[in-house]
């Protein structure tokens, strides 16, 4: 095989190991979020944008209600209209009267079909970064306990973030998998190959990099390291999770 045709190849095995092992029904999850926030505010309409990669631009990801499916799948930039303002600000927006604020834009919500007139949105975020905007149309604000939907908001947005970041991470284990063949790979020709590979994937963590390459050095050890190894692990994510330690 040719060193092109391996590179090809290992580029795509790693492409599609994130997604064969991350949690399944993600997708799932985070459409039954914006449905169930959509009826549990009595909204007109929820969805989900995310920033692209460069940050550039918020991708409606999923949406439930009112012009839903002419939204799904939407680009816009993420400098424009009050779901831009929520992710450039980090701050969560409640806008009673769309038409008197000059951070609506009236040409966007025309794309969908449907021009609200009232917005409640908060950002989508982990420790990190901002991942993007979680937004409600014409909610019932008349409703019991109404004054407490920004708050009840920011769960769902939590919910979703967890879920993102969770993709985020099994994404990464294709980079991961491959750093970890380069390091215990003897052939020079191989071991370019795989790191080329991993070039072209998103950037992961530089601890799990290492981690990464630590696992390719167990591959050379013996069984009983490697079940020494599984079990420190276990334990701390145990502790990390606080719940007690497996029996051995």
């Amino acid at each position: 095989m040719s060193p092109d045709e391996l590179l090809r190849e290992l580029g795509e095995l790693a492409t599609s190991v994130g997604p064969a092992v991350r949690p399944a029904g993600t997708d799932e999850l985070l459409r039954s979020l914006t449905e169930t926030a959509r009826q549990l505010f009595g909204a007109a309409a929820c969805s989900l944008a995310l920033l692209s990669e460069d940050d550039s631009e918020l991708i409606y990801t999923v949406a439930a209600g009112e012009g839903a499916d002419d939204v799904t799948g939407m680009r816009m930039s993420s400098a424009q209209g009050s779901a831009g303002w929520v992710v450039q600000s980090g701050q969560p927006i409640a806008i009673s009267d769309l038409s008197r604020d000059p951070r609506f834009s009236r040409e966007v919500a025309e794309q969908t079909g449907y021009v609200p007139r009232s917005i409640l949105a908060v950002p989508v975020e982990t420790p990190q970064r901002t991942l993007g905007v979680i937004s409600l149309l014409d909610r019932d604000q008349q409703r019991p306990g109404a004054d407490q939907d920004m708050m009840l908001l920011s769960l769902f947005a939590d919910q979703a973030a967890l879920a993102l970041a969770s993709v985020d991470a099994f994404n990464a284990l294709g980079r991961l998998l491959l750093l970890g063949l380069a390091e215990a790979a003897t052939g020079q020709d191989l071991v370019l190959a795989l790191r080329q590979a991993a070039d072209g994937l998103p950037a992961a963590d530089a601890d799990l990099m290492e981690l990464a390459i630590s696992f390719s050095g167990l591959a050379r050890r013996g069984a009983a390291e490697r079940r020494l190894a599984l079990q420190v692990l276990r334990d701390i994510g145990d502790y990390v999770e606080g719940r007690p330690s497996r029996p051995r």
